[in-house]
């Protein structure tokens, strides 16, 4: 039984602080997150809702600070490159470190540009909302709001067509900075009484997950800390490294552990313990930096096998977790597989993406296991068979293309399809690659922000949630609010051949193209008749169902094969065959 610390040597002391105080302080170097802390997460709606109820008034919760003495030091706070001056009270958010990041990024030029904390105020409809795709001149943008001095000058310059609404401006800019925001102080030296802390305060109500609960485990002392690598910065650097988006931190987790061994849900406690595990690791000699980035490296393999060979742009377009944990496996054991090989595994990928859910019945622990134990080290041939083994006696399928939400699997593997013809913008004709897809999604879950409606307003709902009234555009650049105006008009700078392109690149032609702006019933039945269509033919190249799943000729012992035919006593074949 562990023994539980000893309790605080004395009360927190209770405080406010004033946003206007509090959010330079951050700025400063002087309020810190722990690094045992869990990582950041929120997303675009959290960091909204949270300006929201501060400008209403709303309590938005305490904050507990580790008040501690501290070196001088950088570090990352969100995406703010911060210097932290020696102090005798810097201040570590034991509790409250998503508001914290999310106040001191989204208020601050430096952290402003960033998703999820490119926060504006809409001063004629009284809102926040995410940075909106067409600027208004009454959408000013946080950073500006919160200093009094940027405020007037930009009334002054870029605000100056929207001076009706500097009483508005005045009165959020006012709420902002002098929302009073609770805090208690706590005075410890004791780092396990700290933990025990944040502990319990995180697991009443809502608790740690997987990833979380492993970070914390293997957080290591805090020296150093910044250097190590954890979860949360593997996932940054394989989105830098392959531009497929931010995966979340318990995929990750799950395919670290896939890569040491078949199941990635097993105990995560004793990981890195010679005694308690069940089963052996495959990599037993390496510690856990070792495991770290041996983690990356077969994570980063695994994605650029969906880039590259299975279609699959963003992390957004996948439709199973279960998909990646299972490559990362696979592709830690087999770095470099065979060409024939790789069109097996892209086969099976695409495979498991429509049959993958009935045959495993939707869960994801017995489809990462299953799959996970048919890869066995130093048999690559004899893995990929053993994987297309488990969904033999499936039949084919295809996936319905009846309705659209950039949350389900379906509309995902359609994503994929559309991607497959190489969208292109509509204002320029260019093909728009997976860099600009990354640059529009950054940290979105879903792609939604790539797809947007040709027809917004439609009151029917089939019609409204169809494919057909959906175009793929990859880009911040196009304008989304007047589509089928776009799709009737040739842009003068787009040649014959181009625009044909660009709409072929969309499920359109000509003549469906010009039903768009007048005769929207009838041009949304057309491309959902194209959309089908290609549909089909995409699965039938990916998933290859009719074809047999032969090993490659490096498999097979053609020299054993050829001694049996030259014993046969049969005449060899003429030179040239």
């Amino acid at each position: 039984m562990t023994t539980s610390p000893g309790g605080l040597e004395a009360q927190p002391t209770a405080t406010t602080y004033e946003l206007g105080d509090l959010i330079p302080l951050a700025w400063g170097g002087r309020i810190r997150v722990p690094h045992f802390q869990r990582d950041f997460r929120w997303q675009s709606q959290d960091v909204l809702r949270l300006f929201d109820s501060i400008v209403k008034g709303y309590p938005i919760g305490n904050l507990l600070l580790w008040v501690r003495r501290q070196q001088p030091e950088k570090f990352m706070l969100g995406k703010l490159r911060l210097t932290a001056p020696a102090h005798d009270e810097s201040l570590w958010v034991v509790d409250g470190q998503q508001r914290l990041t999310s106040l001191a990024n989204a208020l601050s030029p430096d952290g402003h540009p960033y998703k999820p904390f490119n926060v504006y105020y809409d001063l004629a409809a009284k809102e926040f909302l995410e940075s909106p795709p067409s600027r208004e001149p009454h959408h000013i943008a946080l950073p500006i709001l919160f200093d009094l001095k940027k405020l007037l000058t930009w009334f002054r310059t870029d605000g100056l067509t929207a001076s009706e609404y500097f009483d508005e401006a005045e009165r959020v800019a006012t709420a902002l900075r002098q929302y009073k925001v609770p805090a208690y102080l706590v005075r410890q030296d004791d780092r396990a009484v700290l933990t025990d802390i944040f502990d319990r305060m995180n697991n009443f109500g809502r608790k740690l997950n997987r990833g979380e609960i492993f970070s914390a485990l293997y957080s290591g002392e805090e020296k150093g800390a910044d250097e190590r690598l954890t979860l949360a910065k593997i996932s940054d650097n394989v989105a830098a490294r392959t531009g497929f988006g931010s995966i979340d931190i318990g995929t990750v987790l799950a395919s670290v552990l896939a890569r040491r061994g078949p199941d990635p849900m097993r105990d995560i406690r004793v990981e890195f313990s010679l005694t308690g595990r069940r089963t052996q690791s495959e990599f037993p000699d390496e510690d856990e930096p070792t495991a770290f980035s041996q983690g990356e490296e077969a994570l980063v393999r695994a994605v650029n096998f969906l880039i590259e060979e299975a279609g699959v742009p963003h992390i957004s377009l996948l439709p199973y977790r279960a998909l990646l944990v299972t490559l990362t496996r696979f592709f830690a054991h087999f770095p470099n597989p065979k060409p024939n090989n790789l069109r097996l595994l892209r086969r099976l990928y695409w495979r498991l993406s429509l049959v993958g859910p009935m045959v495993f019945r939707g869960s994801f622990t017995q489809f990462s296991r299953t799959l996970g134990g048919k890869i066995k080290p130093g048999d690559e041939e004899g893995s990929l068979h053993a994987m297309l083994a488990t969904i033999s006696d499936a039949d084919p399928v295809l996936p319905s293309a009846d309705r659209f939400r950039t949350n389900e699997a379906t509309t995902k593997i359609i994503l994929s399809a559309w991607w497959s013809l190489k969208p292109r913008s509509l204002t320029t004709g260019e093909i728009l690659d997976a860099q600009s897809l990354n640059a529009l999604l950054e940290q979105d879950r879903t792609a939604a922000n790539a797809a947007p409606l040709i027809y917004p307003r439609l009151k029917e709902a089939r019609s409204r949630l169809s494919p057909a009234n959906r175009l793929f555009l990859p880009t911040g650049t196009d304008p989304v609010s007047e589509i089928p105006v776009a799709l009737t008009v040739q842009p003068l700078e787009i040649d014959d051949e181009t625009w044909e392109a660009v709409l072929g690149s969309h499920h359109l032609d000509r003549a469906t193209a010009a039903l768009a702006d007048r005769h929207r019933d009838e041009f949304l039945v057309k491309r959902q008749e194209n959309i089908r269509k290609q549909l089909s033919d995409f699965i039938s190249r990916m998933a290859e169902w009719g074809y047999e799943d032969t090993p490659s000729l490096d498999a097979l012992d053609l020299d054993d094969e050829l001694d049996e035919f030259e014993e046969s006593g049969l005449p060899s074949a003429p030179d040239g065959y």
